[in-house]
């Protein structure tokens, strides 16, 4: 191994360093958000600032409220309808899009790319995307939630790269053995791009999850359509006590609201921590392939 110089061990030191302060300063909120989720209502109520651990007795009073709760289960029902529905979709289109733009010698292949690219810069606006949607009587279903973000264009211009870095040679042999473009892009593309394909699912995922305005535009009427960010959205900003506690009455929605609130954002974003590490190790790895070459 090469000995570091005096000035790349100082570099490392303070590299270490400023990723740990970026670990705290990350970490810190959520534990914040999990501490005062299991804290006493009323301690919580009268006291402010950062909580490195439970206010009073600990209580899962909280959790238990929000179980009870319809509202909020029918809104994390949905949420995992339009995730599981809204990334399927559109890694299909983005593996079918990224195929074609890869393939060698199409037709019109730059001026494609250039369409795409040109939709990342540009877009339609709020306004005619809204009339676009009303127009397809798309208002308050779940298609508007699945069909106008189905596809990233960024994700188009990742997966096409990594596809790209399949040797032609592999490609044009399976030809003339006489396999169809579907019989190459699902029996050698895909099993080679398992780690391009991880990075897309999570991306999406994550896009999805945390997704509320689209819901807020488009599900005018239909509250039992919204998805948990939006009803989370609503406790935080105490819109309105029924999408709290709808059971309960008015002293033990001012009681337990923080509570609530805690809690919710915690049910919200302990799903994606919980995938992150399995897709984890593909991460690096597929980035960096989708990243080779433009």
């Amino acid at each position: 191994m090469m000995k570091r110089s005096a000035g790349e061990k100082v570099f490392a030191v303070f590299n270490t360093i400023f990723l740990l302060l970026l670990c705290v300063v990350f970490f810190l909120p959520v534990w914040h958000v999990a501490m005062g989720s299991i804290s006493d209502p009323l301690k919580v109520a009268a006291s402010s600032g950062l909580y490195l651990k439970p206010l009073g007795k600990p209580t899962l009073g909280g959790y238990r409220l929000i179980m009870q709760n319809s509202t909020i289960l029918r809104a994390y029902g949905n949420t995992l309808i339009y995730v599981v529905s809204s990334t399927l979709f559109g890694l299909v289109l983005t593996i079918l899009a990224a195929y074609v733009m890869s393939t060698r010698g199409l037709l019109f292949g730059k001026t494609f790319a250039l369409f795409v690219v040109f939709t990342m810069i540009f877009n339609g606006g709020l306004v005619p995307t809204f009339l676009v949607v009303n127009k397809l009587g798309l208002i308050d279903t779940r298609w508007a939630l699945i069909i106008p973000g189905a596809v990233s264009a960024y994700n188009i211009i990742i997966m096409r790269t990594s596809f790209s870095e399949i040797p032609g040679e592999m490609l044009d042999a399976a030809r003339i053995d006489g396999a169809d473009e579907f019989k190459i892009l699902t029996s050698i593309i895909l099993p080679v791009s398992k780690a391009i394909i991880a990075v897309i699912v999570l991306f999406y995922a994550v896009q999805h999850w945390n997704a509320w305005f689209n819901a807020a535009i488009y599900l005018q009427k239909s509250r039992n359509l919204y998805p948990l960010q939006l009803t989370l959205r609503e406790i935080v900003l105490q819109a309105t006590e029924n999408s709290i506690i709808a059971d309960a009455d008015g002293q033990d929605v001012m009681i337990f609201r923080p509570l609530i609130k805690y809690a919710t954002i915690m049910i919200s974003i302990i799903p994606m921590m919980i995938v992150y590490p399995f897709v984890q190790k593909y991460f690096v790895t597929g980035v960096m392939i989708g990243s080779v070459k433009g």
